[in-house]
């Protein structure tokens, strides 16, 4: 073998999970496309957020306020070991609600989240939220739009730099020897003699363990070792301002100010992946819902606009599972790369060390999607 830990994509989630690894003492290589690949790196917001995960999952609202606990120690370790500042800032986050009946739907879902059977557990930092109408939003929001109808806050929410954070897992990576081996597309995967052979185009490498953390590559290389992760692309838009006084402290949902000045707004989704480019109506529509945010904004300059896929699973949540025909290849596909970041780096590298996942990452097991077939 030559390697302990082969991992298939060097996205945020990939080299997340190789970072983890190596602090196991793992002798682990990072296999990756590169840049042709449809990264969804490319498209994060940088929102670490988990007030409002998970209706329908408890679990997933579990797992995502706990990785929210765990980012303080992702932050401090990764800066200790590169210098690398993540701009981490757990301030709270607002979610904006321009008409009353947005309010109402997000208090309305709010409820429901919170009184879901299974949200607590020992350890689990507990669901916090305040509803906030116009003249209290107003108050804690100065400079918000005098139509925004409220919001709902948690102090839970927060956010980060997503370009250092990936920066700074790659630093890591290069001072702990772990190989990043860029421009391998993987085309088979074998299990041999209690190992794994990956090939591709020129070059073949052996590892006792895999991880597949290629994104949408996930769907063609799963069947390989026996597993299934259905996914499709969700691509996103994001436009960019100049450098501006800071204003925003606080995350929101659609718009946050980094630490650098800029103002980032995004929060499009289509179901397509025919090309990358923006699309005009839809910038509109995210610079109007943000001009009556934040009416200040009409004197920004946009600086940059890009488009980029994301990766959804059927009913939005994560896939973590291993191989039953052959244990010891691992498959992950999640949406919240920057959220459940700290999980991926801190969390689940023991477990794949260990040879298991734990119970309580049962419910995001792919048989989930296997409904039977009507008599």
């Amino acid at each position: 073998m030559d390697y302990d830990v082969i991992v298939i994509g060097g996205g945020l989630v990939g080299i997340s999970i190789a970072w983890g690894l190596s602090k196991c003492g793992q002798r682990v290589a990072v296999v990756d496309e590169g840049d042709v690949a449809y990264r969804a790196a490319r498209a994060n917001f940088g929102l670490v957020w988990s007030s409002s995960k998970g209706l329908g999952n408890a679990a997933y609202s579990r797992w995502s306020r706990t990785s929210m606990a765990n980012w303080y120690q992702l932050a401090a370790e990764l800066k200790a070991e590169t210098g690398i500042d993540t701009g981490f800032v757990q301030s709270g986050g607002f979610s904006i609600r321009l008409t009353p009946t947005e309010l109402e739907r997000g208090i309305a879902s709010m409820a429901k989240l919170a009184r879901q059977p299974g949200m607590d557990a020992e350890g689990t930092p507990p669901l916090e939220y305040e509803i906030l109408a116009q003249a209290e939003t107003r108050r804690r929001l100065p400079l918000v739009g005098e139509t925004v109808a409220g919001a709902i806050f948690s102090p839970l929410d927060g956010h980060a730099n997503p370009l250092r954070l990936f920066a700074g897992f790659h630093k890591a990576l290069q001072q702990r020897g772990v190989h990043y081996l860029p421009h391998r597309k993987t085309t088979t995967i074998r299990h041999r003699a209690g190992a794994f052979e990956l090939a591709g185009d020129g070059w073949r490498l052996g590892a006792g363990k895999i991880v597949l953390a290629a994104g949408i590559g996930n769907t063609a290389l799963a069947p390989m070792v026996g597993l299934n992760v259905p996914l499709s692309p969700s691509r996103g838009q994001i436009i960019v301002t100049e450098r501006l006084k800071p204003f925003l402290s606080h995350a929101t949902g659609y718009l946050r100010q980094t630490d650098e000045g800029s103002v980032l707004i995004g929060e499009s989704k289509e179901a397509t992946i025919d090309h990358q480019r923006p699309r005009g109506p839809i910038t509109a529509v995210l610079a109007e819902r943000a001009l009556r945010t934040f009416p200040l904004l009409r004197e920004a300059k946009a600086v940059r606009i890009w488009a980029a896929f994301r990766v959804v699973t059927p009913d939005g949540y994560p896939i973590y599972e291993q191989s039953e025909r052959f244990p010891g290849a691992f498959a992950l596909a999640c949406h919240s790369g920057v959220t459940l970041a700290a999980n991926h780096a801190l969390v689940l590298p023991r477990q794949i060390l260990a040879g298991a996942l734990s119970a309580d990452l049962s419910v995001f097991h792919s048989r989930r999607f296997r409904v039977p077939a009507a008599v």
